[in-house]
């Protein structure tokens, strides 16, 4: 038996999803959370680039955390929901 499970969480006080598919990315300003983790900076970068040349993105904005383990600041997450019409959290190593 294999067991599989879902590390996701509900947002405090969420009602809805928080989510809406972006379709097209044409003109789209995409944001990335660098967890801090070994490469994830280098993977990021190649992602950035094939998005804005061949995606037609308008605009990658690259924040990073303190450390893998620590949550992304307030001020980030503001920032980039803001500014972003998605944002990617990624992993690296």
């Amino acid at each position: 038996m294999t067991l599989v499970y879902d590390p996701t969480a509900p947002a405090p006080g969420a009602t809805q999803n928080l989510y809406h598919r972006v379709g097209n990315l044409s003109g789209k300003v995409v944001g990335f959370i660098d967890n801090s983790k070994p490469n994830f900076n280098f993977l990021v970068d190649e992602v950035a680039e094939l998005l804005m040349n061949e995606h037609g993105v308008k605009a990658v904005i690259k924040r990073a955390k303190r450390g893998a383990s620590m949550p992304a600041t307030q001020q980030v997450l503001d920032e980039l929901a803001a500014q972003c019409d998605l944002v990617v959290t990624g992993s690296g190593d």
